[in-house]
């Protein structure tokens, strides 16, 4: 019992079948990565028989789970209860994650996903979701209290209406955490086993405590981010997977062409395990697949192409620009998915420049290892932005050295660009291609404009 690393999993099966089980496992981390670690639990537990109960943890109620979890049954063999994506280990720590993956999938327009995240922040904040404008009534203040973030200061009526769209989700003011603590400490029914799947967790709850040291705990976590150590982590997980499918198959695949696979398609383990699929029916008889295999039939995901377009303005490469915009077009991607990625991206650079303006550190062109050793720190004591600022440092390095050949009043002549066009995609008769090739190359040559010194 205890707390064990995703690639521990197998010492973990190996006590199962030798009938040494527990009656309560946690998997926490990358949602796939759970699915899949609790599939292998699910599928050593019930060798001998059983059932497993799939149950939705964004709209699951704490007692109405108790009280299953205590019912005797009739039904043969183990009955396993699983909860995805529980929110039973949330707290205002993990608040501004949720929001954030929220406004992603949004723009991402993976609006499920968008919808699973806003019922979550509710039931974190213990907020009653019947009304209609439930985000909208929220204060400033008010929100703060609730979510443990400030207020994001934005028209907040999209999150009102993706969950006027769904069945009103019952938010209790206090949920019976305590009873299934005291529920998993004296033991469940013989035949009844609980399996618990969360993206986000905070360990310091008393029900995380309790699960690992009565049941089993597996790590599925992966680091965020892309700096050389995360990168390293996430490719070493897709390059299992991919392998793992491909084996399954009896099939290879080229060192070079895994790579090309990562690249393209990022870390997402859903994306990357049906494309390595997609690829593997193509080749047909073959049993390895080449880079040229993998050039032809995987095409860059949407967000990299998005975040292609930010990458090609700010390199001041109009042109670029044009042809990513295009190929954005043409693969279906929504006019104002690309205006919101713009905004954001705009927005960062605009919070940057501002903070480069200060007296306090003062900014100037510096290294990477200065930044990081002496600005950076100088600029979280001052308290401004903590959230922005917990980035990866060679991250903010890069934005901090995005922001300075612009000023704020360009920066803000950039936002009002942003809006006009957004207006024009809502209401005029203009193409929406022609508005949007308008926006790039008006912010291409705004951006050209050099950014007025400051005095010394």
């Amino acid at each position: 019992m205890g707390l064990h690393k995703r690639k521990e999993i197998g010492a973990l099966l190996d006590k199962i079948d030798q009938g040494d089980r527990c009656q309560v496992y946690l998997c926490f981390g990358e949602r796939y990565l759970c699915r899949q670690a609790a599939e292998k639990l699910e599928e050593r537990l019930l060798a001998n028989g059983g059932a497993v109960h799939n149950l939705d943890g964004a709209v699951e109620d704490t007692t109405r789970l108790l009280s299953r979890l205590r019912s005797l049954t009739l039904l043969p063999g183990l009955q396993i209860y699983r909860v995805m994506d529980t929110t039973l280990f949330h707290s205002r720590e993990v608040g501004e994650q949720l929001w954030l993956k929220a406004c992603k999938a949004r723009d991402d327009d993976k609006l499920r996903a968008a919808v699973r995240y806003l019922v979550s922040l509710l039931r974190l904040g213990s907020v009653d979701p019947q009304s209609a404008t439930v985000f909208s009534d929220i204060g400033p203040d008010q929100w703060s209290k609730l979510f443990g973030f400030p207020h994001p200061e934005e028209e907040l009526g999209w999150a009102d209406e993706l969950i006027s769209n769904i069945e009103r989700p019952s938010v209790a003011a206090k949920d019976p955490v305590e009873n299934l603590i005291s529920a998993i400490k004296e033991g469940l029914p013989p035949h009844h086993l609980l399996v618990l799947t969360a993206e986000h967790v905070d360990k310091r709850k008393k029900l995380f405590t309790a699960i690992k040291k009565h049941g089993e705990v597996i790590d599925c976590a992966i680091a965020e981010g892309s700096s050389r150590a995360a990168l390293q982590q996430q490719q070493e997980v897709i390059r299992e997977m991919v392998q793992t499918k491909l084996a399954r198959m009896n099939k290879t695949i080229e060192p070079a062409a895994l790579e090309l696979l990562f690249e393209r398609v990022g870390f997402h383990p859903v994306g990357a395990v049906l494309e390595t699929e997609k690829v593997a029916f193509y080749i047909d008889e073959r049993k390895r697949i080449t880079r040229a295999d993998v050039d032809l039939m995987v095409g860059r995901t949407r967000e990299d192409a998005i975040f292609e377009l930010s990458e090609a303005l700010a390199k001041e490469t109009p042109a670029r620009a044009m042809t990513v915009l295009d190929h954005l077009l043409s693969d279906g991607v929504h006019p104002l998915a690309i205006i919101a990625t713009l905004r954001n991206y705009l927005r960062r650079l605009l919070i940057f420049k501002s903070l480069q303006v200060r007296e306090r550190p003062r900014w100037s062109p510096m290294s990477s290892s200065d930044f990081q050793n002496n600005y950076l720190p100088a600029l979280k004591d001052t308290g401004v932005w903590p959230d922005l600022l917990k980035g990866h440092p060679y991250a903010l390095y890069l934005g901090f050295k995005k922001a300075a050949p612009q000023s704020p009043a360009t920066l803000k002549k950039s936002l009002g660009l942003l809006l006009e066009a957004e207006f024009k995609l809502k209401g005029s008769p203009v193409p929406d291609r022609i508005i949007l090739e308008e926006l790039l190359l008006s912010l291409a040559w705004l951006h050209q404009q050099p950014a007025t010194p400051r005095l010394p």
